[in-house]
């Protein structure tokens, strides 16, 4: 069979097309953070990761572009040959300070991390414990491990009892890392940290946390989900990302100061890819300069999505219940996903569509989720177009 006969094969994309309702790879011509331009209109994001807005944010955007003056575009080489700048020593200082760990090691993307970091670590007869819901770049991470001839072993998304239960199974000498989201990407839910944590002490297991979505969100300032329960030293690994609240790209691993040397020196991830560039990084230390002097700002992002979550329930939608800046609307099934992400957008709101397999059947959503550069007359316009959208699918 030809190898890309799968590729022809698929055509549900060019028939989701046809029909006028396909919502991905829309280019963003302008962006000014709540508001962004769309094939020549002005927008309101409300699908934008960009939790405290400052992507657009004038020492942001100097930061970066002073960086490029001083050290040109790219470093031309791995963190461990020529790719190591003075700036990356800083972040990763800065951020070992602001997360109240020994050391941060850098990654060239979020995703990336995931792949330097859990293979690395658990290796032959070794297990690595995932939640059913974890983010594709540990699921991947996890395949890695198991494909090395690690075991992979997973349990029910958010489920402490089942946790417990298969790791209970697996022999005590064993070396066990439990994975979990810290704020879960897709539905907002904050893990159980308290009640893994504890299963992890008793089962001789150590814990790596994906703050991703966490990380000026929840937590103490924004410290994210270890944070968030008083766990800061019991909690072994964070990761993270910067494209989101650090308004950049790029990703982080937080930890002992012996952990991070043993992955310094063995993670293929990190030793054969290129650094993260000097603007990404400065962008990124200078987003943590505004958090850690503006800690208000993941207050204003808490109280607007909070807004939201409150006034879309009182309007009758199916709403996931949280405390974080994602705010997932369920519909139910993918044609009325399409559906109404096209009534929102023609009325003037951007939001993410999520459908099937992404989402189990039934789950099919618009996942939205807030900054805190979100005014309240931004608020209230996509309030009163999910109002109008919902009554027209009859979903209200």
């Amino acid at each position: 069979m030809d190898l890309f006969k799968k590729c022809y094969d698929f055509t549900r994309a060019d028939e989701v097309k046809a029909m006028g309702v396909y919502p991905y790879f829309r280019p963003i011509e302008e962006n000014e953070g709540p508001v962004v331009q769309i094939e020549g209109r002005k927008i309101i994001m409300a699908g934008s990761n960009n939790y405290l807005g400052l992507t657009g944010h004038p020492k942001v955007k100097e930061a970066a572009l002073n960086a490029v003056k001083k050290y040109g575009t790219g470093c031309s080489g791995s963190r461990y040959l020529t790719g190591t700048l003075d700036l990356h020593i800083e972040l990763e200082n800065r951020l070992a300070k602001f997360f109240n760990k020994e050391a941060v090691l850098l990654y060239s993307t979020g995703f990336q991390t995931a792949l330097g970091v859990i293979p690395t670590l658990v290796q032959r007869n070794e297990y690595v414990i995932s939640d059913k819901d974890n983010h594709a770049c540990i699921v991947t991470g996890t395949l890695i491990t198991k494909g090395a001839l690690g075991n992979l072993v997973r349990y029910k998304h958010n489920d402490m009892d089942d946790l417990e239960k298969v790791i209970s199974k697996i022999p005590i000498e064993a070396g066990k890392l439990i994975v979990s989201d810290g704020v879960f990407s897709t539905g907002g839910e904050i893990v159980d940290l308290p009640r893994l944590n504890e299963i992890a002490k008793k089962y001789n297991a150590r814990i790596l946390i994906d703050d991703a979505h966490a990380v000026g969100v929840i937590g103490k300032g924004g410290r994210g989900t270890a944070s968030e329960f008083n766990l800061e030293d019991e909690i072994d690994l964070t990761m993270g990302t910067f494209s989101k609240t650090f308004a950049s790209l790029g990703g982080f691993i937080a930890g002992s100061e012996r952990v991070i040397n043993y992955l310094k020196h063995f993670s293929p991830a990190l030793i054969f890819s290129a650094s993260p560039t000097p603007a990404s990084v400065a962008a990124a230390l200078a987003a943590l300069d505004i958090l850690e002097a503006q800690p208000e700002l993941v207050d204003k992002l808490i109280a607007n999505a909070n807004y939201m979550r409150t006034n879309l329930k009182s309007m009758g939608f199916n709403v996931i219940d949280g405390r974080t800046a994602i705010v997932p609307v369920i519909v139910g099934n993918d044609e009325l996903a399409f559906k109404m992400w096209r009534i929102l957008y023609d009325i003037g709101i951007f939001v993410n569509v999520f459908i099937s397999p992404g989402v189990p059947e039934g789950r099919q959503m618009m996942r939205t989720s807030y900054m805190s550069t979100h005014e309240k007359e931004h608020l209230d316009f996509i309030l009163n177009a999910f109002n109008d959208a919902g009554k027209k699918l009859g979903l209200i």
